[in-house]
């Protein structure tokens, strides 16, 4: 009886990953999804007041008025869409004020006409995360409050993967069909920090919840390290996502080599993540590539902040000092831009003629 009740439930798990696999989109619903939106671009939005995903979700630190103000930057360069990371301690810990916390953000994004895109998981940056009042940041170190979502709760915890299923089917479920969300992003840099096919076992579980779930949005998760350790994801991810979507944060030879690679999925693309001035990654340079390409273009970073990420990733600079050439962002906390010239150069090519 054991024998056969196990072969039963290997039958039914084989059914569900079968249908969740069969419900991918087509390469013509997603090409067709695709042109609906216009050209797509935007940043990584964390507003300046929240040194991570938690600060700025949490009831206590919710600032409505930053997001709002910032937000109203980004319509002013003519940014469509911005991508927001999430947390799950954050549904654990206040489910009903969380979804509404994520309402109220749509409904200020949407009224600066941006589209979200949410993001799940995350394996980039501190391992250790919990509820209340997050860390001060450390001067001049990139992203020194940043958590990853789970980490490896997700090893020491046995329970954490049925409250990850329970969160993200929730989410799902709630916003399934609202259009002021553009896309679900399922995890973030899968395999970063030395995990590699660790990651595996969550990023297949998560495409089946999507799945499962079958919002109207298209759900991805991006390509980020050619490296042979993460061959096995890369190839997962671009198996199983609608959009295909990719981080590149290189000079622009290299970036458009990206560009051609992925071309022969036959699907629309979407670079999440680039812009690192340091890296040669500049708007002057991979903005019009990506315009050229109808590639969507989101760039890491938007308003200095308390996540430093002005800082480059592996050069802190213990004093805090503002350094002459800012590696991510693109204002200063009072609106100021970190060059005025970037900025006319990013109007030019994101804002409708004669606006």
């Amino acid at each position: 009886m054991k024998k056969y009740s196990c072969i039963i439930a290997a039958f039914i798990f084989t059914c569900i990953t079968v249908s969740a696999q069969s419900s991918k989109w087509s390469e013509t619903k997603a090409k067709e999804w695709y042109a609906r939106q216009g050209w797509l671009r935007g940043s990584n939005f964390q507003p300046s007041t929240a040194i991570n995903q938690l600060e700025m979700f949490q009831a206590a630190s919710f600032d409505t008025a930053t997001i709002n103000r910032e937000l109203g930057w980004a319509k002013g360069l003519g940014f469509n869409v911005m991508r927001v990371y999430l947390h799950h301690l954050l549904w654990t810990s206040d489910k009903d004020g969380f979804k509404k916390r994520l309402d109220t953000y749509l409904s200020i994004s949407t009224k600066h006409g941006i589209k979200t895109l949410f993001v799940f998981f995350d394996d980039c940056w501190n391992d250790t995360s919990f509820v209340g009042t997050q860390p001060q940041p450390k001067p001049g170190i990139h992203n020194s409050g940043w958590v990853r979502d789970p980490g490896t709760m997700l090893y020491t915890n046995p329970d954490t993967i049925k409250t990850l299923e329970l969160y993200v089917k929730d989410l799902m479920t709630t916003f399934k069909n609202d259009d002021r969300i553009l896309m679900w992003d399922l995890y973030n840099e899968p395999g970063n920090n030395a995990q590699h096919n660790k990651s595996m076992p969550l990023l297949k579980a998560v495409f089946q919840w999507a799945r499962e779930v079958n919002p109207s949005q298209p759900v991805t998760a991006g390509v980020w390290n050619n490296a042979p350790p993460f061959k096995d994801l890369n190839k997962f991810q671009l198996d199983n996502s609608d959009i295909i979507t990719y981080h590149n944060y290189n000079y622009i030879d290299h970036h458009k080599n990206a560009i051609d690679t992925l071309r022969k999925y036959n699907r629309p693309l979407i670079c999440t993540e680039y812009m690192a001035r340091r890296n040669g990654s500049l708007f002057q340079l991979i903005l019009p590539l990506l315009k050229q390409e109808n590639v969507g273009a989101i760039n890491w970073g938007f308003v200095s902040g308390k996540t430093n990420t002005i800082f480059a990733w592996d050069t802190p600079i213990k004093d805090g000092k503002e350094p002459l050439l800012w590696f991510h962002d693109i204002y200063r906390k009072d609106g100021t831009p970190f060059s005025k010239y970037e900025v006319d150069f990013i109007k030019q090519l994101c804002r409708p003629s004669g606006k």
